[in-house]
């Protein structure tokens, strides 16, 4: 009786230890985190075309996550993709006027994240404003559709 009491505890404990470890790789995989929300600032982008880009998605600068998409809107006003970044307050005065945004892809199908690259401009970007050089996401279908008709005009 008292074995199977000391099995049953200890099958309880490994089973609440792999739920745990679910839930803690859940909210890796997805982003999120239970850590308070670190001093940010916001920036704008205008992209034509954002693919499968999603709010949460990683901001990057040299391989280095320094913020997050927080929201994406239609711009009516051109009608291009506005992103808004959450960007680490570090960042604060650091990038330059001519910074440019790319949509990039995690590997030939991952996830679509959104990579920062300084420029030169002696002047920088503060909280709210846009950045202006911007390159939109390689469509994989796109890709395939040109290189569909291309070979059947030839």
């Amino acid at each position: 009786m008292k074995r199977s009491k000391t099995v049953e505890f200890g099958v309880g404990l490994f089973m609440l230890a792999g739920i745990i470890g679910l839930v803690f790789l859940g909210l890796r995989v997805s982003g999120m985190s239970l850590s308070a929300p670190s001093e940010t600032f916001r920036l704008d982008a205008n992209f034509a075309n954002i693919g499968g880009l999603r709010p949460r998605a990683r901001v990057t600068m040299a391989g280095v996550t320094v913020g997050r998409v927080e929201s994406i809107d239609l711009d009516t006003e051109w009608y291009d993709a506005k992103v808004t970044l959450r960007l680490d307050n570090d960042l604060e005065g650091q990038l330059s006027r001519d910074t440019t945004a790319a949509i990039l892809t995690a590997g030939l199908l991952g996830e679509q994240y959104i990579g920062l690259s300084i420029g030169g401009d002696p002047e920088v970007l503060g909280d709210g404003d846009t950045i202006r050089d911007t390159q939109s996401a390689l469509v994989l279908e796109e890709l395939i559709q040109q290189f569909v008709s291309n070979m059947a005009t030839n």
